[in-house]
């Protein structure tokens, strides 16, 4: 399986909990796409059922051989996470999981880890966030569904 099968624009629905937070759901929209190097351009971004901003993040995939994949993304939440994993083939598609460090700015919430499992079937992705962040141990955070438009 090549990342490139992630380029795209996939748009859908997702839902968030956090012991900290009340559950939540929104709106999203993931663009990737081609930059001609040897790794692919993210943009995501989600809103309120009100149509309100709510979160956005940019950050970069490559895969420097077939057994790693690198993720580096920037939050405008003061963090930038730095994950790393594998690749999974399965029946349809492929599945990311990738786990890694978290860099806080000195304003930022302390964030002290994050895990990302990303599912590709065809022109579905699904996607599990959990992090561990304000004395709380690793959690499930989000889960989306989204479709390539």
């Amino acid at each position: 399986m090549l990342l490139s099968e992630l380029i795209g624009t996939w748009r859908g629905e997702g839902s968030g909990e956090y012991p900290t937070i009340e559950p939540f759901s929104y709106s999203e929209e993931l663009v990737i796409s081609d930059v001609g190097k040897p790794f692919l351009r993210y943009e995501q971004r989600t809103w309120s059922s009100l149509g309100a901003p709510m979160h956005t993040e940019l950050g970069f995939l490559r895969a420097p051989n077939a057994d790693q994949i690198e993720f580096v993304i920037a939050q405008p939440t003061g963090q930038t996470e730095l994950l790393e994993g594998g690749l999974v083939a399965l029946v349809s598609g492929f599945r990311l999981e990738l786990g890694g460090r978290i860099m806080n700015t000195t304003t930022a919430k302390e964030v002290e880890a994050t895990r990302r499992e990303i599912q590709v079937q065809g022109d579905l992705l699904l996607y599990d966030f959990a992090m561990a962040a304000v004395g709380v141990p690793m959690t499930h955070h989000l889960h989306a569904e989204l479709r390539r438009i």
